[in-house]
């Protein structure tokens, strides 16, 4: 009867573990563009397949929108580049280090100390910026590197998002580092329109990342960065204190990021944006390919 009882008691404790995990709601948001969306919904059905509820929030906007979110308990994590939280949230004027790790690292223990949130396992995603032009225009202007691109930046057009103006990544750096300064500059807040315009020679050249599909479906230039300017930006969850603390959801996060690298992520971002699939629906199929989920 004693053996009954105690078995009965730990049966009771494990439904009671199962119903907690299956009752925790996880708040997922993320930035408003496609590998953004994409993440985030590889998160979210990951979680959900594990038997945690999911509540979405897509699309909330830039770095700092989603990070002020983040910061006040709206969302419970979303994923985030360790150069965009270098220099976009701890606005680390100056430094120059292109170790990954130690990248990582540092953007740690600023936010642990500063925000009390965290950064979990990155994945293999190192989506940096990439500038870029068309065949013909680093043809005509011997552009190879960034250092090139300096020398030939007054005839030239630059296209770029938002963020771009006022981070040391971006046009304050390329003046900086490469003495660029440009014939002009357009702003385009959509990274398609970016690459509209460069097909179309409104500008010669265009701000991107990465893991943009455009870059090798339209045979686009990515000028070396010879002179280091872009830190690695590598992608993770960043995350809330009580989300750190639970190994299961940790273990499911970093499970899903293992399974992502620059390719991977360049062809989901193309089936979402020519082939017109949603992003909920290419990241429930990646899962299931991979074996993440069932």
């Amino acid at each position: 009867m004693r053996f009954l009882r105690t078995l009965l008691g730990a049966a009771a404790l494990l439904a009671t573990g199962l119903t907690a995990a299956s009752a925790q709601t996880i708040k997922i948001g993320s930035k408003n563009f496609t590998e953004q969306f994409i993440v985030a919904e590889l998160y979210g059905a990951a979680l959900e397949a594990a038997g945690f509820k999911v509540e979405r929030k897509i699309n909330l906007g830039g770095t700092l929108v989603a990070h002020e979110a983040l910061k006040s308990g709206a969302i419970d994590l979303y994923p985030e580049y360790t150069g965009t939280g270098l220099n976009a949230v701890m606005k680390a004027q100056g430094v120059t280090e292109t170790d990954p790790e130690k990248v990582r690292g540092m953007v740690k223990a600023f936010y642990e100390k500063e925000f009390n949130l965290t950064w979990l396992k990155p994945s293999n995603i190192n989506n940096g910026y990439a500038i870029v032009v068309r065949p013909e225009t680093a043809k005509e202007f011997n552009l190879k590197t960034l250092s090139d691109l300096g020398k030939a930046s007054s005839k030239l057009r630059l296209g770029a998002g938002t963020e771009f103006v006022d981070r040391r990544d971006g046009i304050k750096g390329l003046k900086e580092v490469y003495g660029a300064e440009f014939a002009e500059f357009k702003q385009f807040a959509a990274l398609r329109l970016r690459y509209e315009a460069l097909n179309q020679k409104q500008i010669e050249v265009a701000n991107g990342f990465s893991t943009d599909w455009q870059i090798a479906a339209d045979k686009f230039v990515a000028l070396d960065d010879d002179k280091a300017l872009f830190p690695p930006y590598f992608l993770a969850p960043v995350v809330r204190p009580e989300i750190a603390a639970n190994e299961k959801i940790v273990g499911i996060l970093e499970k899903v990021g293992a399974a992502l690298d620059n390719p991977t992520m360049q062809e989901l971002n193309r089936q979402v944006e020519v082939d017109k699939k949603e992003p909920r629906t290419v990241a429930a199929a990646f899962l299931k390919a991979k074996g993440l989920v069932n």
